[in-house]
Formats: structure tokens, C-alpha cells, sequence
């Protein structure tokens, strides 16, 4: 009989410990790790989405880590293309992979597939750039929140691809973008261990204003800086970097970006978990119960039933 292959998926709020442990459980079943954080694809943003480290890409093989450029446009469609042909690849020679991130839509796609959306009209997306530009993106996270305040209760607010995605499809449908999660699971050639990892709130934000810390500290307006011809890109509309180029326009002081940052991050993570939240068949750990973790994987693998 055919042992079953089995992607063991690693989600969570951000700064929660997730890299640290998919290469632990990656270690011990002498795997490789998919990267399902929709930041880190980009090579050129690097400190500002805490990519792992140079020793943590060595001791275990990444994908999707550096993998685009910013100036690329990648959509939760591309990345569920890419990420099953790469599992289909690499499946061919290992039983057991690793997922691993905190953006929730596109750990969706990987495991259940993603709903096909109605064509949008290119007035509809034009119009809400326009006002994008002119008006920024307050005015639409609010309607937003009037119209889908399902979709609004979970997406990252500060990403204005997500919200201007989810109102062109209110604008030429009718409809909330929510309304459009079908439910029905695609069929995958593989099995999925879920394991959400989460902590006590206020250790989680003191570990977020941490590494907020430590990102100024490794050169993170310096980071922003040399991306300042590209500030217009969906891509660098994103924690980190919004509030740091604001202070290099002079709107903000350093230390003001620097609490926004933290703030606005703590706010995603709220986000994330209440993503993760409603995930079923999710199984929760704290992040230092490693050994509790790893031997619970193996205790799942045990029971999924053999070709």
C-alpha cells in the first residue's frame, strides 16, 4: 500500500514563532517548506516582512521565499497555480511537505481551491483606484464595512489590493465579495495536518512590538528608502512600509511611523486569528510546544488511512 502524501500546514499571527518551528518539523521529517505569506514572495522587501534569516533558509529548502519581484502581480489565483504544481513535484519525492504562513486566503487556496469570481469592469477598478489616489484608503475600508462587514471582519484593512478587489466585485455584481465562497472543497492528491499556533494576547504583542523594534534596529528606513520609486505598487501598500513612507515625506516623525507600525500590526494579528479562528479541523498549540507538536503530526500521519 501507498503511504499518503500529507502537507502539514503551520498558520498563525505574525511574530507568533511560525518560521521557527515549520523548520524544526521540517528537520524532522527531512522535508522542504512552502512559504504561504503573500509579503514574502518579493525579494525586494526583506526586513519590513520578516523574512527568515540567511541560517534559517539554509537549514531547510524554502519555495516561495524571494520568488517574485514587486512590480510582478501576484493574485491568490497564481499562487494556488503555482504552489499545487509545485507539491505535485515535490511530492513525488517526499510523503510529508510544510505550509507555512499567516495569509489565510491563500493557505485556503492550496487546501480547498479558490472561487472563481465574476469578471469585474474596468471602470469599476479604474474608479476605485482613482479614489484610492485622491481620497486614500480610509473612505473605502469604510465601505467596505457597510457592504461585506463579513469579508471586512477578516481581511488585512491595510491592504488596499484586498479591499479594492472585494468592492469591484460589489460594484458589478451587486453582491458581497463574501457571498462567493462557494464552500465546496476541491478534491487535492494529498491529506493536510492544520496546526494554529497561538499565545496569551498581550505575550503576543509585546513579541510584535519586539520585532518592530528589531526591524528598525536591521535597517528598515533604509529599506523603504531605496523603495520609494515604487510606492505606488499594490505590494508596498502594507504594514511596515505605508507608515515609513510617510515620515520620509515628512507627515510623521520616526517615532510616530515606528507606533503605527506596531499598532497596525497588532491589529493584524487580530485579524489573522480571527481568520484561523474559523478554520475547521484546525488543531492549536502554543509555539514552544514543539515536541507535543511534532508528536502529535506523527500520531495523525499514523491514523490517515494507506492507498
Amino acid at each position: 500500500m501507498n503511504k499518503p502524501k500529507v502537507l502539514i500546514v503551520i498558520a498563525g499571527p505574525t511574530a507568533i514563532g511560525k518560521t521557527a518551528l515549520a523548520i524544526k518539523i521540517a528537520q524532522h521529517f527531512n522535508t522542504e517548506i512552502l512559504s504561504a505569506d503573500s509579503r514574502q514572495f518579493f525579494k525586494e522587501m526583506s526586513i519590513g516582512t520578516a523574512k527568515p534569516t540567511n541560517e534559517e533558509l539554509k537549514a531547510a529548502t524554502h519555495h516561495f521565499i524571494n520568488s517574485h519581484s514587486i512590480q510582478e502581480q501576484v493574485s491568490v489565483g497564481s499562487y494556488e497555480k503555482e504552489a499545487l504544481e509545485l507539491l505535485n513535484q515535490l511530492f513525488k519525492s517526499h510523503d510529508v511537505l510544510v505550509m507555512v504562513g499567516g495569509s489565510g486566503l491563500y493557505i485556503n487556496a492550496v487546501l480547498q481551491g479558490f472561487d472563481k469570481l465574476p469578471p469585474v469592469k474596468n471602470e469599476v477598478r479604474e474608479n476605485l483606484n482613482d479614489r484610492l489616489i485622491k481620497e486614500g484608503i480610509s473612505p473605502l475600508q469604510q465601505e467596505l464595512q457597510a457592504v461585506d462587514p463579513t469579508y471586512y471582519a477578516e481581511v488585512d484593512i491595510h491592504n488596499p489590493q484586498r479591499i479594492i478587489r472585494a468592492l469591484e466585485v460589489y460594484h458589478t455584481t451587486g453582491k458581497a465579495f463574501s457571498s462567493f465562497r462557494s464552500g465546496i472543497k476541491k478534491e487535492r492528491p494529498f491529506k493536510s495536518i492544520t496546526i494554529g499556533l497561538d499565545m496569551p494576547r498581550e505575550e503576543l504583542y509585546t513579541k510584535i512590538n519586539t520585532r518592530v523594534d528589531l526591524m528598525v534596529a536591521q535597517g528598515l528606513v533604509d529599506e523603504v528608502k531605496a523603495l520609494q520609486d515604487y510606492k505606488h505598487l499594490n505590494s508596498l501598500n502594507t504594514v511596515g512600509y505605508s507608515e515609513i513612507f510617510e515620515y520620509l515625506e515628512d507627515k510623521i516623525t520616526l517615532q510616530q511611523a515606528i507606533e503605527a507600525i506596531k499598532q497596525n500590526t497588532r491589529r493584524f494579528a487580530k485579524r489573522q486569528l480571527t481568520w484561523f479562528r474559523k478554520t475547521e479541523n484546525i488543531h492549536w498549540f502554543n509555539p514552544e510546544e514543539e515536541r507535543e507538536i511534532i508528536s502529535f503530526i506523527e500520531k495523525e500521519i499514523i491514523s490517515l488511512p494507506h492507498d
